[in-house]
């Protein structure tokens, strides 16, 4: 009900600002005080099973299985070592991540993979249906998004 609440009062602010100052006044609006937050949604993502959850997305889109790989290491006999792995599918590397040991570290590396995939944006330069309203507007068609990299 609380989500409920605060999600009318916004479409009613931007209602309002539409209502007495237009189309422009209210598209400023939106970009100002509530597209300008940002979020962390990297802090927000939790794994349990990072390798798992990896291998269930590349097998869902077609992808080869996931394949861990030793990239570089230093200090493998010291207190200290650290391990860095790449996920890789086929030729194409998922992701990549450091840890203590190697175990760490290829979860890390998955874990990144799975941010990668999930954080895709296509950028801020995608048009939108208001943009209809403008002189000379193209007719609209709704735009492409790829899977993208996935590094």
């Amino acid at each position: 009900m609380q989500s409920e609440a605060f999600s009318s009062f916004v479409e009613a602010v931007v209602g309002a600002v539409y209502a007495h100052s237009g189309a422009d006044a209210a598209k400023t609006f939106v970009k100002s005080h509530v597209l300008s937050r940002d979020i962390n949604l990297s802090s927000m993502f939790q794994f349990q099973l990072p390798t798992r959850e990896l291998a269930m997305l590349c097998a869902r889109e077609g992808f080869q299985p996931p394949r861990a790989r030793l990239e570089s290491e230093t200090g493998r006999r010291s207190r200290t070592p650290v391990f860095i792995v790449g996920i890789y599918s086929g030729e194409e590397k998922l992701g990549e991540g450091a840890g203590a040991s190697l175990d760490v570290a290829r979860r890390v590396a998955s874990m990144n993979a799975l941010k990668a995939w999930y954080l895709y944006s296509p950028g801020n330069k995608v048009r939108v249906p208001s943009d209809m309203t403008q002189p000379d507007a193209k007719p609209w068609k709704a735009p492409h998004i790829d899977i993208g990299e996935i590094i």
